[in-house]
């Protein structure tokens, strides 16, 4: 019960005793027959039991491994095996490793964080610079998607006059995808030698991004009809003839809070406009859980125009590489590494560092 008990310690969030004892009530929960009486109900309490399952089963295994390992350093110490204690010691230290993913895993504890994500990049001032640094940034959270296993759907977009795009808006499902991704809301910074400039000068370039959790269409948010203004178009994408030349495209505006949603990407304009309310919604959502953050925590910062002094992290490819958060200081030399998907120190090291500041 040691490890347990610094686990909780640690993490702060997963309480092994408050686990335990929801897991047996979700147990008793998925013994009842009457329980597939209401599918959508049944799945969520599956769900939920076989996420504790899995990570208690976990604590459990390490658990067990670290007191076999630390048995046998000891009585190989009394032994004087030296091989047996140092190989015991690499698996602790391999168990660590196990531990601090469960530790970081543990912050993935907010209202939506376990929810399917909205994730849009929209491109800055500065034309077509701006235009192919925001399909750059779309690129790399594709990629990286894409290592997790996860799903993702493009839902608009809107390409740019010469190249790359204007912005776009895509939905990632996966286990955790809000939770992971709610930190890279901000403005990215690019600088590198262009190359739409013929006298090859360095340029900078911004993109916004905007992550909103994606909620349950009976998820009690109030939107007034009278609120919106709903307007059509044609798709600009690819997707057949008939999307490309009906008005199937939706784009939603919420008056009161100036939140703007378009969705183009289904052949239906009334499937496109339940896919924009269900982004709208997000939207909403997400403006809440900001609210509510910004009432226990001073240091909220409201996202502001896309340009100079509202970044969040900036991608130097010139005259040098290096890619560095502004917020947590971590920072990596293997740019093209990051711009390929591989941006989960990144993740990690904002996780941890808003879950210090609520600490603090």
């Amino acid at each position: 019960m040691i490890f347990r008990t610094r686990f909780s310690f640690y993490g702060g969030i997963f309480d092994w005793d408050n686990a335990c004892e929801r897991l047996r009530e979700l147990e008793a929960l998925s013994a009842d027959p009457d329980l597939w009486s209401d599918p959508d109900k049944a799945q969520d309490l599956m769900k939920e039991k076989n996420r504790l399952e899995t990570k208690i089963d976990m604590i459990n295994g390490i658990e067990s491994e670290t007191d076999d390992h630390a048995e046998m350093i000891v009585m190989a110490e009394e032994e004087g095996d030296e091989d047996i204690v140092l190989e015991s010691e690499k698996q602790l230290a391999e168990i660590k490793k196990r531990i601090d993913k469960l530790q970081l895993e543990s912050l993935l504890s907010g209202e939506a964080d376990q929810n399917d994500a909205f994730l849009e990049v929209h491109a800055g001032s500065g034309g077509t610079e701006a235009q192919d640094w925001a399909s750059m940034l779309l690129r790399m959270y594709l990629r990286w998607a894409d290592r997790r296993g996860f799903k993702t759907t493009i839902l608009e977009q809107s390409d740019g006059d010469e190249a790359g795009i204007k912005s776009t808006t895509i939905q990632v499902t996966g286990e955790n995808a809000y939770g992971w991704l709610k930190t890279e809301n901000g403005v990215h910074r690019l600088v590198r030698i262009s190359p739409f400039d013929s006298n090859a000068r360095r340029h900078t370039s911004f993109a916004s991004v905007t992550v909103s959790p994606v909620v349950d269409e009976d998820f009690d948010i109030d939107v007034e009809e009278k609120d919106l203004r709903i307007d059509t178009y044609r798709s600009s994408g690819a997707g057949g003839q008939h999307v490309n030349t009906t008005d199937s495209a939706v784009r939603i505006t919420h008056e009161p809070t100036g939140v703007v949603v378009a969705c183009q990407s289904e052949r239906s304009q009334h499937q496109n406009r339940a896919h924009a309310m269900a982004m709208l919604k997000a939207k909403l959502y997400e403006l809440e859980l900001q609210r509510r953050e910004a009432e226990q925590a001073e240091d909220y910062a409201e996202k502001s125009d896309i340009g100079w002094g509202h970044q969040i992290r900036s991608y130097v490819l010139h005259p040098y590489q290096m890619i560095k958060d502004l917020r947590t200081a971590h920072e990596t030399t293997n740019s093209q590494a990051v711009l390929d998907g591989d941006i989960d120190q990144f993740l990690e090291a904002s996780l941890s560092h808003k879950q210090d500041k609520k600490v603090a």
